[in-house]
Order: structure tokens, then sequence, then C-alpha cells
């Protein structure tokens, strides 16, 4: 049985979201961030800001996450914190929802969809240096 399918024992999520969600490898303040960038969805309230160090060659050396967010939306985070950091900036930019879905090993209905791009929107405001508390 794959891990996307919805099953009694293992419900909705795959074992990927909810180690994610449960225990997320890059939850944190990043103190000397001069990268960093929050926002939010409306329709359901998820909140990621998205801390990044940046060094001057343009290499992203740490990425931390903090918000408040869904399940599936702070393993999206996660994971992309993971899937860019050591990664060049053009690189990071090209991160597509597809990298983040192949990792978290899920099918996500298009009604929460959101919750997956809501951190790549996010990482796109802070590359483009669209720096907010």
């Amino acid at each position: 049985m794959s891990t996307a399918t919805p099953s009694a024992a293992g419900g909705l999520y795959s074992d990927v979201i909810r180690e994610r969600w449960r225990r997320p490898r890059h939850r944190g303040e990043l103190p000397g961030a001069n990268a960093v960038a929050e926002d939010v969805n409306p329709l359901c309230g998820d909140r990621v800001r998205l801390m990044l160090t940046i060094e001057p060659g343009g290499r992203i050396a740490a990425v931390r996450f903090v918000g408040d967010s869904c399940a599936i939306c702070t393993a999206s985070t996660d994971v992309l914190a993971e899937l860019i950091t050591g990664r060049p900036r053009d690189e990071a930019r090209a991160i597509e929802i597809a990298d983040l879905l192949a990792v978290l090993q899920a099918e996500i209905r298009p009604t929460r969809m959101r919750c997956v791009t809501l951190p790549i929107s996010v990482l796109a405001q802070a590359l483009n240096g669209t720096k907010t508390p």
C-alpha cells in the first residue's frame, strides 16, 4: 500500500508529512539571517516566516522557519528548507511544487494545494529581497 493512500490506520497524511510536522528539522529562529520573508494564507490562516543566510556568492548557507501552520504546510516548509540549503540562489528559485510533492510522498487535494505553495511563495519573496519582519 502506498503511503499516499488514506487508510484507517494511516490517516490522510503520508508518513513523511506526519514526521516533518511532528519533528521539523529546520524549525526555529535564524539569528543573522539576511533574507527574511513572511506570508499568510488568508483562507486558512497558515503563516510561514522563512529566514535565510545567503553568502556573498549567492549560496544559501542556512535556512530556518517559524510559523503557525497545518501539517501539510509545516512539512512542506521543512522539506523546502532542506532542499535549498547549500544551493545557489538560482537553483533554490527553481524549486517547484512537484519537487516538494515528490519528497512528501503524498497526493494533495486541490483544496489543500495552497498549503504546499505557501512556502514556495515565501521563498520567492525572500530571494527577491522583499524583507518583512
